[in-house]
């Protein structure tokens, strides 16, 4: 049996983070879950601790700045134990249920993607434009790396663990989406999509990424390409 790791990136996330890691704790492949705080300035730290606290699969790790995605999952690299990895976002968009159909489809190689726009999972989006916009990253995403990919921009991705700790990561924002799956097609051409559920939030209620995420996703799919 496969064993899997969970990496936990979260900033700011106290009205959501103690329901995200119950839903996430009731999810039995697991065996390590790894929390990373990208200096939350809210009691979000706190709350993990607390719900943590003698729970031997949890694992917190703290930055004191805020830098982004993805230097908070660089700052996991060194601490995963097992053979693959998925990243869960702290906020309640995802389901992790829909881990088990990912990792029914693990062969030890390839990386499974949660895709929010195949299937008929439910799913509920607040802004079209977003909606729009990750269809148009995504197709442009597939026509640059010759590979249909249907949502680059989804938080669920499964992958091997000796793939992922052995990235050198250089983005340290949202755009570690695009460097992954770059980086994982220059080694592997293995990446299967299943549908997963979705549960859009608003900005107010937290919702962290930018208009200037979107121009940047184009932008580095470009250059993880060439370069």
């Amino acid at each position: 049996m496969t064993t899997l790791t969970a990496i936990v990136p979260f900033y700011n996330e106290a009205q959501t983070i103690l329901v995200s890691l119950q839903n996430l704790e009731k999810v039995d492949i697991l065996d390590e879950i790894i929390l990373i705080d990208d200096g939350s300035t809210d009691n979000s730290h706190m709350l993990v601790e607390d719900f943590c606290f003698g729970k031997e699969k949890f694992k917190v790790i703290s930055s004191e700045l805020n830098k982004g995605k993805g230097s908070a999952l660089r700052n996991a690299q060194n601490h995963i134990n097992t053979e693959y990895v998925v990243i869960h976002d702290a906020d309640l968009e995802y389901n992790p249920q829909d881990l088990y159909s990912m990792y029914n489809l693990v062969d030890g190689k390839n990386l499974v993607l949660g895709s929010r726009f195949i299937g008929d999972a439910h799913r509920t989006n607040i802004y079209k434009r977003t909606l729009l916009a990750n269809k148009v990253m995504s197709a442009f995403f597939s026509v640059v790396h010759q590979k249909k990919i249907s949502d680059i921009a989804t938080c669920y991705k499964m992958m091997p663990s000796s793939f992922f700790k052995n990235i050198d990561f250089t983005e340290e924002g949202f755009s570690i989406e695009v460097e992954i799956l770059s980086k994982f097609l220059k080694e592997n051409r293995s990446i299967l999509e299943v549908p997963i559920q979705y549960n859009g939030r608003t900005y107010e209620q937290g919702k962290k990424i930018k208009t200037k995420d979107g121009f940047l996703y184009l932008f580095n799919t470009l250059k993880y390409r060439l370069f």
